[in-house]
């Protein structure tokens, strides 16, 4: 499985699946899902919200539109609830229950954000070091294509400081 670190909107991406940074309620509000939304055209908003509300770390799994991709993953790294931080268990979950599911779809490729790293409020570095775990110990079928992305130069600038092997 080839695993890059990349830069740029993830809207913009071309693979099997895009992975939304997603709350609880799979509202698509801002950020990654902002972009997707708006990506995607309006009615990915909505298939979203008929799946929710899911689990902290769960995954559901849209059509995605108008996008160059065939699946969105919806994976909760934030809570819609209590004080809304994503936490390392959130984090760690949601990311393997991406990776899996995108398996079980027959994905070749998947384009993941950094979960919950941005409104969420876990810390950049942390945050895509425990997603950098998780994909590197996991095991696929299908997935050959594995891109971490950023859309920031700063974002991506320190996450090459802690993966400076990518």
């Amino acid at each position: 499985m080839e695993f890059t670190v990349v830069q740029g909107d993830i809207a913009d991406q071309s693979a099997d699946a895009l992975v939304n940074a997603a709350g609880t309620s799979l509202r698509m509000g801002s950020g990654v899902a902002g972009a997707l939304r708006r990506g995607a055209g309006g009615d990915i908003n909505d298939a979203a919200m008929e799946k929710g509300p899911i689990d902290l770390g769960a995954v559901a799994v849209t059509d995605a539109y108008d996008l160059d991709a065939t699946y969105v993953i919806h994976a909760a790294a934030m809570p819609h609830y209590g004080d809304g931080q994503a936490t390392e268990e959130s984090i760690r979950s949601a990311t393997r229950n991406a990776l899996e599911r995108a398996d079980v779809l027959e994905c070749e490729s998947i384009v993941i954000p950094a979960l919950g790293c941005g409104v969420a409020g876990y810390d950049l570095a942390d945050g895509a070091t425990l997603i950098v775990d998780q994909i590197q110990s996991f095991e696929p079928e299908s997935l050959t294509d594995v891109r971490f992305i950023f859309y920031s130069d700063a974002e991506y600038e320190a996450v090459q400081a802690v993966i400076p092997d990518q």
